[in-house]
């Protein structure tokens, strides 16, 4: 049995639960088609009623699908989107959510990363998700700081943390694959500071020189650096000012996760953090736009409430 064979079966067995008969939907964009089409056969396998779509990629991560495939999510028990360009920050997957389908999204994924990442199960780390996702919807105030020169804080009051522990298996349940991060809605417009993204970053990969951004009232109000500086204002200049918001803290907790320019693993990795700008309107906070870009922070020490929970990319919960 191939490694991403292996890593789809345990897609469908151990994280989704699919049980014979349910009704799976496979979306997939052109660019992953060929991953789309190996998760299509290990729910065959599974005994499920799969289907496959293909559909062509968005133009940015968070812009809705065609109207037929965000039907096709409101009629499955399961939904796999193996996307270019993520689909875990719109309208037709947090409906399809709130109808009970089971969704795991899998943006940008890569035979690599399946094969690495997907080809055993999270029962391991889940505890630890669900730990730091306690910890953070029991929090006020965050500050965030590197030794590159990130001072960023900002309030999670009243906010809930998610634990994406990769275990979709009860209706209505969502998260990313590769799974293993914890992360919450930052209130918006309390966000002050600086921020400094140096692992990398969605639609653009590896950081070679560190992306600088002014945070002023919620809002990256300045983007300073090299070319992936320039790109990233590019991503967001078509989408106004909301695609600015500060809009996640994300905590990774996957040690099977390395830096590999694939924010989807990126995000995961242990000990690191993300910050996202744009949407979080599907988890737990009011911006809603077409834009969801995460950058990775390593090395980060992380402090709630005065409590330190990262120490220089060192997890220190117990």
């Amino acid at each position: 049995m191939s490694d991403l064979y292996k890593a789809a079966q345990v897609v469908m067995k151990d994280c989704m639960g699919v049980r014979p008969g349910e009704k799976v939907v496979v979306v997939a964009d052109t660019p992953l088609q060929h991953l789309g089409q190996i998760m299509f056969e290990a729910a065959v396998n599974a005994q499920a009623e799969a289907q496959l779509l293909i559909m062509t990629p968005r133009a940015s991560n968070g812009q809705e699908p065609p109207a037929p495939v965000a039907g096709a999510l409101l009629e499955a028990d399961v939904a796999l989107l193996v996307t270019s360009k993520s689909l875990s920050h719109t309208r037709a997957r947090k409906d399809a959510n709130n109808k009970g389908v089971r969704i795991a999204s899998l943006p940008g994924l890569t035979a690599e990363v399946m094969a690495r990442t997907l080809s055993s199960g999270y029962e391991s780390i889940a505890a630890q998700c669900v730990l730091y996702a306690e910890r953070l919807s029991r929090g006020n105030n965050v500050t965030v700081t590197t030794e590159l020169g990130t001072n960023l804080t900002f309030s999670i009051a009243n906010r809930q943390g998610v634990a994406d522990t990769g275990l979709l298996r009860e209706p209505g349940m969502f998260g990313n694959l590769p799974a293993g991060e914890a992360y919450i809605a930052p209130v918006e417009g309390t966000a002050q500071g600086t921020l400094v993204i140096d692992g990398s970053m969605a639609a653009i990969g590896l950081i070679g020189e560190p992306i600088v951004i002014r945070v002023e009232n919620g809002l990256a109000v300045e983007i300073s650096g090299g070319k992936e500086a320039e790109k990233l204002n590019q991503l967001m200049e078509k989408h106004g000012p909301k695609a600015r918001n500060i809009a996640e803290l994300g905590i990774g907790l996957n040690p099977q996760a390395l830096l590999t320019g694939v924010v989807i693993e990126d995000e995961k990795v242990q000990g690191s953090i993300h910050i996202a700008l744009g949407d979080n309107s599907t988890f737990g906070g009011t911006v809603e736009v077409d834009s969801h870009l995460d950058g990775v922070i390593t090395n980060p020490t992380v402090t709630i409430d005065g409590e330190q929970i990262i120490k220089q990319g060192k997890l220190l919960l117990p």
